[in-house]
């Protein structure tokens, strides 16, 4: 049984990458082969070409909405929101700094028109609030809104990060942060896949701030994760039912859609279309029962982000290939280089 050190792993922080490079299909690819355990250092671009015809790789379409505010406290202090995900009801779920002042009954105004009032604490950072000003929330976002870049980048955002902090399909907003291991996609890239006769499916899942969340528990099972929405189309999970019953294979681009396809599995080991929230925390051991290939990021040490990837590639085998690409240099993080499990 793993505890919460056995994810523990060195990185110099010269390592994290915080700005992305010029060509997206640039970065680095190390590919590790299971069950070998045998890696090869190469690069993005050389993806297709790993691909069989016919399989399919599947692609989550959510778009990184400028989720972040700044704006002041009725005492003129600054404060800080992070918007997580809107409710039924038109409120909306916010992470807060500094979060004991924002309590309910509390505004934070952006301008003079838009403005928020704090309704409800919910626990665990979060807490229920409504746009009051004569903006809405989403007029808010797009006036005031800052591209939500991850505490490790250590810069504010730029103008270049409205573009590069989201992948080239994205398509529906909704995320918090972006699903880091589309970002090496380019059109080109993706129509050569295409030519080569593999099948792109889209499913959305739209990250929360809980994929920042450490893990804090030595025993695994004790760590709360943040549930995140996602839906897949039935035109989506017939694509990957046909792949798994013609043992084809299926690709995950990103641990979001490794979750939301295992979150939708049924007993027969097929992908039911489904619309809903995941609070799935896979770890090792874990028996996955749709994707058979894994294009992700080089992920925090103890983040349930790594969990996932030794579970699907196997424990020591995933550490020796961290330690390797540490190594060779290679760059970490959401802006950094790709990993590839086959």
């Amino acid at each position: 049984m793993h505890r919460l050190a056995d994810f523990d792993y060195d990185l110099p922080s010269s390592q994290i990458a915080q700005h992305p490079l010029a060509d997206r299909s640039a970065s680095r690819l190390l590919v590790l082969e299971r069950p070998s355990g045998r890696i090869e250092h190469r690069h993005f671009r050389d993806l297709p070409g790993l691909i069989a015809p016919r399989d399919v790789l599947v692609i989550n379409t959510s778009r990184v909405i400028p989720a972040r505010l700044h704006g002041k406290r009725e005492s003129g202090t600054v404060a800080e929101l992070l918007l997580v995900r809107e409710q039924p009801d038109g409120t909306w779920l916010a992470l807060g700094h500094p979060g004991g002042k924002l309590k309910p009954g509390r505004r934070v105004t952006f301008g003079d028109d838009s403005s928020v009032e704090i309704l409800e604490m919910l626990g665990g950072g979060l807490r229920r609030i409504r746009f009051i000003g004569s903006l809405d929330a989403r007029a808010t976002l797009a006036k005031y809104g800052e591209v939500p870049l991850p505490p490790y980048i250590r810069r504010a955002p730029d103008a270049a990060d409205t573009e590069r902090y989201q992948t080239v399909y994205a398509a529906h907003d909704g995320s918090v942060a972006a699903p880091t291991a589309g970002l090496h996609f380019t059109p080109e890239l993706l129509a050569d896949i295409y030519t080569r006769q593999v099948r792109v499916a889209s499913i959305d899942l739209h990250v929360g701030p809980g994929t920042f969340k450490p893990v804090e528990t030595e025993d695994l099972s004790q760590h709360p994760m943040h549930a995140e929405a996602f839906e897949i189309t039935p035109g989506a999970a017939e694509w990957i039912n046909h792949a798994i019953q013609k043992r084809r294979g299926v690709w995950g681009v990103g641990t979001t859609v490794v979750r939301a396809l295992e979150s939708s599995v049924d007993p027969n080991g097929l992908v039911r279309a489904a619309a809903g929230e995941t609070s799935l925390f896979i770890r090792p051991p874990y028996q996955f029962r749709v994707i058979s290939h894994l294009i992700t990021n080089f992920h925090l040490p103890r983040s349930t982000l790594l969990m996932l990837v030794c579970a699907f590639g196997g424990y020591e085998a995933v550490m020796a290939a961290y330690r390797a690409a540490v190594k060779e240099g290679y760059r970490f993080y959401s802006y950094g280089d790709a990993m590839l499990i086959l």
